[in-house]
């Protein structure tokens, strides 16, 4: 069994991980910008993520789990902002 001191760390790096995504949710969701931004380079992370967190759940590590599980979350919500965002390029519309 891990010690809560250990584990409260891998918590923290987890909310810091998820709250370093904030700006790029804002770029594409408020500011409706998402130039720059690969699907392919996201879709990546996001295998690395799933990989993390049945990593996590293997060893039983809440920290990774809670972290994976709400980072992935914030991915796909860039991703769905982003994809949406190239959709309505596409037809025209803004």
């Amino acid at each position: 069994m891990v010690e809560p001191w250990i584990e409260a760390i891998g918590l923290l790096a987890g909310l810091l991980g998820i709250v370093a995504w904030v700006p790029q949710i804002r770029e594409v969701w408020v500011h409706q910008r998402h130039e720059g931004i690969s699907l392919s380079t996201f879709s990546v992370v996001t295998v690395a993520l799933v990989l993390w967190l049945i990593y996590g759940l293997l060893i039983k590590s809440l920290a990774m789990i809670l972290a994976n599980v709400f980072t992935l979350v914030v991915i796909l919500t860039v991703l769905i902002g982003v994809r949406r965002l190239r959709h309505l390029e596409g037809d025209g519309s803004t």
